[in-house]
């Protein structure tokens, strides 16, 4: 019973590389790397906020932000991204804060490792 084993949990990241490498065909290279990297930042500024309001308890507006999430990662390919953002929205919908703290905890690990590896995004479509 002394003994206790810290969990840490590490997200599969699932990607799908064609909706930026369809900006890299349409776009060509350096006006597509100007549009990833600025929805990439948009993508990081809005998960900022969405932890700014978590902290402040504000969750009346938060499934629309979370649905946005989803939009933006959908459009860069961030598919695991979008389906942890999409799984806190139901839990909101369904108003089950002990699941919701559970895949919000979850979005963090994700969006952490997602943004974290943006230059893995870039460097797939080139």
């Amino acid at each position: 019973m002394g003994n206790v084993t810290a969990l840490q949990p590490k997200e599969q990241l699932y990607q799908n590389a064609e909706p930026v490498a369809a900006m890299y065909r349409d776009l060509g290279t350096a006006q597509a790397e100007q549009v990833v990297s600025r929805a990439l930042g948009e993508l990081a500024l809005t998960m900022s906020a969405l932890v700014t309001q978590v902290r402040a308890h504000d969750l009346a507006d938060l499934p629309r932000q979370l649905r946005r999430l989803q939009r933006m990662s959908d459009q860069l390919g961030m598919v695991s991204l979008g389906l942890v953002a999409a799984d806190a929205r139901i839990c909101l919908d369904q108003a089950d804060v002990t699941a919701f703290s559970a895949v919000w905890a979850r979005l963090l690990r994700v969006a952490e490792r997602s943004l974290a590896g943006d230059k893995d995004l870039l460097d797939q479509t080139v």
